[in-house]
């Protein structure tokens, strides 16, 4: 299992602009082969800071999932919006979960 935490900065002002954005992304990418759970949320502290959290059955789904068109166009209309990112890959066989 593959999880994946990507934290968004995103500009002021640009919420209601990004989430139309996203939103075609998010629904296909539900239905990707591999998805076993993919969402945005909103920072509670920060109202510019989004986060996607997913969750893939292999790390060969996930690239593939980078790949897919519907990527491509999210980085392409998302890049105006995006002040920075960070994105944590982890691979469940090296996380110790109590």
């Amino acid at each position: 299992m593959i999880y994946v935490i990507a934290t968004l900065a995103i500009k002021p002002g640009t919420l209601a602009d990004v989430t139309v954005a996203v939103g075609p992304c998010i629904e296909a990418t539900r239905n990707e082969a591999g998805c076993l759970s993919y969402d945005l949320n909103q920072s509670l502290t920060d109202e510019n800071t989004l986060v996607f959290v997913e969750k893939w059955k292999s790390r060969a789904d996930l690239d593939q999932h980078f790949k897919q068109p519907h990527m491509v166009e999210w980085r392409e209309k998302g890049a105006q919006y995006i002040d920075g990112r960070n994105i944590e890959i982890i691979d469940a066989a090296d996380v110790e979960i109590l």
